[in-house]
């Protein structure tokens, strides 16, 4: 977090998650350059930049798409998640490299603009088997070019987060774009059923582990209903120290946390990313999102001086041991008693 704009920092866990993509580029880049040299012998050298600069960048945003629903069925993979944007820029520096060398080596060489000639060389839209195939990964590159520049939180604040969510989920249309992409090319120049073979099942691999998690979500969103002001949602025993208890009321994930000898509870959206701060941890007497580390005092939402983010707050009050909650939400930044234990 940062009250004001600066150029980004390094801390050791940002120095660590960046080594390791780094490792991971360069063990995938020296695996695949040997591996083609031993079964295509023949392949030019830009030829293997291209192939294996575009495996690594197809590689990589499945890894990118499997990060989330990783992190909603196990809170483990949150370490991973955090520093997401810093994968998703590498994914597409290794995008534009394949797609820089592939418009270099076939589309420079004649009297026409490189670029318009990506477009214009190959005018088969009407058939799949012959179908211009790059101009589908031109444009897949393009929507991730906007992701890789608008992934500062300065975009984020002045977008807004609706609008700025709206960008990023375009990361699913560059997905489809870009599997066409490899799928139509394959159809044209590759035999071996190797390829088709991959694809499905990072495909099957990214839809099953969505489908999974959002089951799972749906599983939050059963909303608890009632007449009375005060609804009974669980028992003081049900909820973990330093942890939460989430719950749907009116449309609204609430977090009820025990902390200190204490509970209250919060609007369970983070005002960062829509990040689940029922899923994180009270850390120094704030609620700490476990997606990117924005903080929250608990009694009253706000997010400790100098930052300025608010949630909404609930009041709470105990029957015996059952915790019951006024659905209401109260004005984000609401101080609210916590209820002493």
């Amino acid at each position: 977090m940062s009250v004001s704009y600066t150029s980004i920092l390094w801390n050791k866990n940002k120095k660590r998650y960046d080594l390791a993509i780094l490792i991971v580029i360069v063990l995938f880049i020296a695996s695949f350059t040997i591996l083609n040299l031993v079964t295509n012998p023949e392949v030019t050298f830009e030829t293997n930049l291209i192939r294996s600069f575009g495996w690594l960048s197809i590689l990589l945003l499945h890894v990118i798409l499997i990060i989330g629903p990783l992190a909603r069925l196990n809170s483990k993979f949150n370490i991973i998640l955090y520093n997401r944007r810093h994968l998703g820029v590498t994914m597409f520096l290794m995008g534009l490299i394949h797609g820089g060398f592939s418009i270099l080596q076939f589309h420079s060489l004649g009297n026409m603009n490189p670029i318009r000639s990506v477009f214009l060389s190959n005018l088969k839209y009407d058939s799949l088997m012959y179908f211009p195939f790059q101009t589908l990964g031109f444009f897949g590159l393009i929507i991730l070019a906007l992701m890789a520049v608008s992934s500062h939180d300065f975009w984020l604040k002045n977008l807004g987060v609706k609008t700025w969510k709206a960008l990023h989920m375009l990361v699913y249309v560059a997905y489809g774009l870009l599997i066409m992409h490899i799928l139509l090319g394959a159809l044209q120049n590759e035999t071996s059923p190797v390829i088709f073979g991959i694809v499905v099942v990072g495909f099957v691999l990214v839809a099953g582990l969505h489908i999974k998690a959002g089951l799972k979500e749906r599983g939050l969103d059963k909303e608890i209903s009632s007449h009375k002001v005060y609804i009974p949602v669980c028992t003081v025993n049900e909820i973990e120290e330093d942890r939460a208890k989430i719950f749907t009321l009116s449309g609204e994930r609430v977090a009820i946390f025990k902390y200190n000898n204490k509970i209250s509870a919060i609007n369970n959206v983070c005002r960062h990313q829509g990040g689940p701060l029922g899923e994180g941890k009270v850390i120094d007497g704030c609620v700490t999102c476990p997606w990117h580390g924005y903080q929250y005092l608990p009694g009253n939402g706000q997010s400790p001086p100098p930052f300025t983010e608010k949630v909404e707050t609930y009041r709470l009050k105990l029957e015996g041991d059952l915790v019951m909650i006024d659905p209401r939400p109260n004005e984000p930044g609401t101080e609210v008693e916590p209820i002493m234990l």
